[in-house]
């Protein structure tokens, strides 16, 4: 029996399992039955004498007329020509066919507990990129999944909300989907869903939500430092009061919030954090995007002038809204660093809210409605104040042009995916 039949996927998979998980292609052309090895054999000895017959007709002298010799010749080289491309058609097809079954194999024979190999990623290498965050703390796993590395510390937060949002059935639709930890080589990992899986060359956009980016136990200490000092006249040499030139100090709170007014997180209660579109590598450099127009302007890079992306984008958004608003969770939990990541291609759209490493259970009982000014010990953030600005500036944009001289609404329409 050969390896592509299904009778034999139970013998495949023990011998996967017990070679080990190096050797995905190692045993294919082993498990193949005697008629697909002779037609194998035959397809390459047949390729061959045809490549003989190419050369010789390449090579032929040409005659005046054609005589019944140099007729036979010239249809023999015809049917060369066509059986060379059934040839190699039917070789490509037995390729995507042997990948096919090894990512089967990989999948649901082995216990994955490694980032995928090669091979299961020889796919989707060139499409895959990380947009923002921390280099190196996220990875591609299997097909639609990711490993994001947790931090340093011994906080378990992220995987715990992660793990209770999935738990949700109210709001684990607007998060990426859940499936486990993993330790690999000493180090701890979450597995995601990959959110780029699906998408042909996206437009993708990464936005920091909230009016405030730093817990309060951060700011607790009022000693005021040197090397904040420095940080800041770096940025900006006006920006320290005559008392903090003087002592050539500041706090940590005074320069978290100093930072933050660099961006559009004060005033607008979310900065852009960084954007890949179309065709051009992501642009990473954006945290100084403040003013309205420069909101605007870049958001509207993203969208593109597609109306029908634009609708989509404020439904979801408006939906994500009022989950959140509505939500028992959220009401109990102060959200600070979390980002909407919105994505769309010629057939999808998509938006999430994601990372939550710096999500706290509130103390004492207390709540939040997550649009409240801050005030040290109120645990307000702005991410629902958030939510309200940029649906507000998305409403407002002009779709209206254009694009590349067709029509906007004879493009693809798109649906959410969640």
């Amino acid at each position: 029996m050969c390896v592509s039949h299904l009778t034999m996927v139970p013998a495949v998979v023990n011998l996967v399992a017990t070679k080990g998980k190096d050797t995905y292609s190692g045993f294919i052309s082993d498990l193949m039955c005697i008629k697909c090895r002779t037609l194998s054999f035959l397809l390459q000895a047949a390729e061959k004498e045809l490549d003989v017959d190419l050369w010789k007709s390449k090579h032929h002298k040409a005659t005046r007329s054609e005589s019944p010799r140099s007729t036979f010749k010239k249809w023999r080289r015809n049917n060369s020509l066509k059986t060379q491309a059934t040839i190699k058609e039917a070789k490509d097809k037995a390729g995507d066919e042997d990948m096919s079954l090894l990512k089967f194999l990989a999948i649901n024979a082995l216990d994955l507990s490694a980032p995928a190999s090669d091979v299961l990623l020889k796919s989707r290498s060139s499409n895959w990129f990380q947009l923002s965050g921390h280099p190196d703390s996220l990875a591609p796993a299997g097909p639609g999944t990711v490993w994001k590395k947790r931090s340093g510390s011994q906080d378990d937060t992220e995987r715990m909300v992660y793990e209770e949002l999935s738990q949700d059935p109210f709001v684990n639709d607007i998060v990426p989907k859940y499936y486990r930890e993993v330790e690999y080589q000493g180090e701890k990992f979450i597995e995601l869903q990959d959110l780029l899986h699906g998408f042909q060359d996206p437009y993708v956009i990464d936005i920091k939500m909230g009016t405030r980016t730093f817990l309060e136990c951060e700011v607790n200490k009022t000693t005021a430092r040197n090397d904040l000092y420095q940080k800041m006249v770096a940025i900006d040499p006006s920006a320290p009061t005559s008392e903090e030139h003087e002592l050539q100090a500041v706090t940590k709170l005074r320069y978290m919030q100093f930072r933050e007014q660099q961006s559009s997180t004060c005033s607008h209660g979310f900065r852009i954090e960084a954007m890949k579109c179309r065709g051009c590598p992501p642009v990473t450099d954006l945290k100084k995007v403040k003013s309205t127009d420069q909101v605007i302007n870049t958001l509207d890079m993203f969208i593109n002038n597609r109306e029908d992306v634009k609708q989509r984008l404020l439904k979801r958004l408006n939906d994500m809204r009022t989950k959140i608003d509505q939500s028992e969770y959220f009401r109990r939990h102060e959200v600070i660093g979390s980002s909407v990541f919105m994505i769309y291609d010629n057939n999808k759209v998509g938006v999430w809210l994601i990372d939550f490493a710096k999500t706290k259970l509130l103390p004492d009982e207390k709540t939040v409605n997550h649009r409240e000014s801050w005030v040290q010990g109120n645990h307000e953030e702005g991410l629902l104040h958030g939510f309200d600005q940029l649906i507000n500036i998305i409403e407002g944009m002009d779709t209206s042009q254009k694009l590349d001289g067709l029509d906007k609404k004879s493009l693809p329409a798109v649906t959410v995916k969640s």
